[in-house]
């Protein structure tokens, strides 16, 4: 975990979120930190980045059998079922994420029994450390003139305080069809 946490703290001006990926013999084999703002891709998430990189290490080029996956926080549904997929061993992190944690706080993607695979799984280690950063840089943000909030009504569908600003708008569907 604490190679997750480091991956956290490197620089970047992405949400400070941590993974590392460590072979069944605990060498470490990859560690990333979100970066979808820096990439402009909205699956640079730091699991799916350690994943890609340790794949290209160990194995087969896909199958992470016997590794460990650490990060900093409970992973999303699309982190969750790229751990199921790389077949990942065991996955071990942090911080439970209420709004968006796909591995028991929302949903339990790793461990449904239609799959074909589970990972064992530890969850709340470091948790105190590993949710300080994410409150710290939410509060920096929020308190940061870089960063201004928009106000309701200035976008589409944007959250703010809990709520949505304004309801999106309904698409014509015959439009989308190709």
């Amino acid at each position: 975990m604490r190679a997750a946490l480091d991956a956290a703290r490197a620089p970047g001006s992405d949400v400070p979120i941590g993974a590392a990926v460590f072979a069944p013999d605990g060498r470490l084999l990859a560690s990333a930190r979100n970066a979808r703002v820096e990439l402009a891709d909205p699956t640079a998430h730091a699991e799916i980045l350690a994943l890609r990189a340790a794949a290209r290490e160990f194995g087969d080029g896909w199958r992470l059998e016997g590794c460990t996956l650490a990060v900093t926080l409970e992973p999303c549904t699309m982190c969750a079922g790229a751990l199921v997929l790389a077949r990942i061993g065991r996955l071990v992190f942090g911080a439970w994420e209420p709004k968006t944690g796909a591995v028991s706080s929302l949903w339990d993607v790793v461990r449904d029994r239609r799959l074909n695979h589970r990972p064992e799984v530890r969850g709340g280690i470091l948790e105190t450390e590993c949710a300080g950063l994410l409150e710290t840089y939410f509060a920096d943000r929020r308190n940061s003139s870089q960063h201004p909030r928009r106000e309701p009504g200035a976008g589409s569908g944007i959250v703010l305080g809990g709520g949505v600003s304004e309801r999106p708008k309904e698409h014509d569907s015959k439009s989308c069809d190709g």
